[in-house]
């Protein structure tokens, strides 16, 4: 949305989720201090969250789906961020 970004990891089967981040997240608003979540710099942060959560759940590689959004702007942001923080597309 335009307030907020979010990203998921789901199973193969789509059946479950196994690792999840937004900036609706407590630990991920508390680091944008109180700034807008619909930036690039929160999506860089959901980038980051969602690559630590995907690597404790034991997850290292996805496949990126962006759902029919341009890869640009904060979409880009957020798997370059997911990337640099160890997840592999």
């Amino acid at each position: 949305t335009n307030s907020h970004i979010y990203a998921a990891i789901h199973s193969a089967d789509g059946g479950s989720v196994l690792a999840s981040a937004s900036t609706v997240d407590k630990e991920v608003r508390a680091s944008l201090g109180g700034k807008s979540g619909g930036n690039k710099d929160a999506a860089a942060l959901v980038g980051a969250e969602i690559a630590k959560r995907a690597i404790a759940a034991g997850i290292s590689e996805v496949a990126f789906d962006r759902s029919g959004l341009a890869y640009h702007g904060r979409v880009k942001v957020l798997a370059d961020a997911a990337r640099e923080a160890g997840l592999k597309f």
